[in-house]
């Protein structure tokens, strides 16, 4: 078992007092255009391109959008800037050559977050595409495309988008999202596990950069290694994207404040915590209300496309309690039943029954981390769960299912990621009684390129389906899954490449599968 970082033990013993301030330090950041005009700014002149990280954007709204990029000459030193001030300017454009600017701006790109530059545009009008870069000094970014979404009250004939997760740079290339960001879509979903935190190891397809990482400049670096690859990047330029964490943007299966080693205190965790946070905050295409407060940064958030869909966007890590029966893949014992045992907390479960019963939307989607139907992972009588999934939490489990079912929410579609390989699952109230109505339909993405190449069906497949009835569909391949909804349907395309350990994979559309409105769980095309 390893021992506890010794570079955070030193840390907490000088730094306990800043670590418990530093939510204070980042809201008084020079923010506003009032400080920006006080201040007197030589434009730059750069010898090495500041944008090597790209540009992206994310949380579309009808009016607007953010805009993001972060100044780094040299990604893998802490982005190699001296700890000054640079003035961004933006630009907002209805054409691709940017001939038409309807916007445009400017911002601080400070030392305490990064040189990272969040732009929150507003006063657009909804439904159109918009092309933007960013300009410092002598240095001009490339153009990215985002978009808005519909108006509140319209119900939109067609809505794309694709979910995807779980990308570790060592284990794979990225070659998913080279054809992700050639399809029709208006939005990416990332379900988390957008880095692996772990020390780079030889005989991987590339490697990281560094040790495990557990500072600020150590997951800067590692989030900025990500960021230079070319098909993330361009994911990243083509789409606009909503974002979530799972447990490998901290450490390995943490929950909220608990280590998965024993031997981790709780303070340590929370420094390593708040480190983690900063850089998915400064990474990430964020509004400024997701601002980290020390290790604390709300998530979780509502995201609508007119009446169509309408994104209860979940944090299966921050606010849960501890795996009730351990980590790992155990029988359900007493600790899965405990009522007290929470994935989501009360404050974010309060927040999305109150959400779920005034949604207007067509369909419901809860994009959240962790597998929730209660799936048998071992054939015969013996039976195995996973602990860290929703199958180890199982009273919250039924209690969200079951007010999903009593409250007739319309049309209630669950994404997931964290597993590394697809399924598709009709969920139950109780999974005792599988002739019991299906409440919700629940799509799990495989990875981007963790756990390498993959394969078709693993070995057990027909075991596995016959130990699960509810369980349509499972591969463990890599990929992502695109989706296209309708006021009248749902279709989930699984879309795979056969490896991922060199360049050049075609894409294959593994299987597909339709939702009818009205009628919860999937059917195979």
């Amino acid at each position: 078992m390893r021992k506890p970082p010794t570079r955070l033990a030193a840390e907490l013993v000088s730094h306990r007092r800043e670590f418990i301030l530093a939510g204070a330090s980042l809201s008084v950041l020079p923010w506003t255009n009032k400080v920006a005009k006080s201040a007197i700014f030589s434009p730059p002149r750069f010898d090495l391109n500041p944008f090597t990280l790209g540009v992206a954007s994310g949380e579309p709204e009808p009016d607007g959008m953010v805009l993001w990029t972060r100044l780094a000459p040299r990604p893998l030193e802490g982005g190699g800037l001296p700890p000054e001030i640079y003035e961004v300017t933006w630009e907002l454009a209805s054409d691709d050559q940017m001939r038409n600017v309807v916007q445009r701006g400017k911002e601080l790109a400070t030392p305490q977050l990064g040189h990272s530059v969040h732009v929150e545009v507003h006063g657009l009008p909804p439904d159109r595409w918009y092309w933007y870069r960013f300009t410092c000094g002598d240095a001009q970014s490339s153009i990215g495309r985002t978009r808005t979404t519909p108006a509140i009250d319209v119900m939109p004939d067609r809505f794309r988008f694709a979910f995807a997760s779980c990308q570790s740079y060592e284990q794979g290339l990225f070659t998913c999202y080279d054809h992700l960001q050639r399809e029709d879509l208006d939005l990416v979903v990332h379900l988390g596990d957008y880095i692996y935190e772990y020390g780079g190891k030889d005989k991987q397809v590339r490697r990281h950069t560094e040790g495990e990482i557990e500072s600020l400049d150590d997951y800067r670096n590692r989030y900025a290694q990500y960021r230079t690859d070319e098909h993330l990047q361009a994911a990243h330029a083509r789409f606009p994207w909503l974002v979530v964490w799972d447990d490998h943007e901290v450490d390995n299966n943490y929950a909220n404040d608990i280590s998965e080693e024993k031997s981790v205190d709780r303070e340590a965790l929370l420094l390593r915590r708040a480190n983690a946070y900063q850089a998915f905050y400064e990474s990430m295409p964020l509004r400024k209300f997701s601002l980290p407060t020390g290790p604390d940064l709300q998530l979780y958030r509502r995201a609508r496309y007119g009446r169509l869909a309408n994104f209860e966007i979940l944090d299966t890590r921050q606010y849960r309690t501890d795996q009730p029966s351990g980590d790992g893949k155990k029988p359900l014992l007493e600790g899965a039943f405990d009522p007290k045992a929470t994935l989501l907390g009360d404050t974010q479960e309060r927040w999305l029954m109150s959400g779920l019963l005034q949604s207007t939307a067509q369909w419901n989607i809860l994009a959240q981390q962790v597998m929730m139907a209660r799936v048998d992972l071992k054939a015969g009588e013996e039976s195995l769960f996973s602990m860290d999934q929703w199958p180890g939490y199982d009273v919250a489990r039924k209690r969200l299912l079951k007010f999903i079912a009593d409250r007739r929410v319309p049309n209630p579609v669950v994404l997931t990621g964290d597993i590394h390989s697809n399924w598709v699952n009709d969920l139950k109230v109780d999974f005792n009684y599988p002739d019991d109505p299906t409440v919700a339909t629940e799509f799990v993405g495989t990875s981007i390129s963790s756990s390498g190449n993959g394969i078709d069906e693993p070995k057990g497949l027909n075991d596995l389906l016959s130990e699960n009835p509810f369980v349509k569909f499972h591969n463990a391949q890599r990929g992502y899954v695109s989706c296209e909804v309708t006021p009248e349907s749902w279709r989930s395309d699984y879309q795979i490449v056969e490896y991922v350990d060199r360049p050049g994979a075609p894409l294959v559309t593994r299987a597909s599968f339709i939702v009818e409105n009205g009628h919860p769980g999937a059917e195979r095309v």
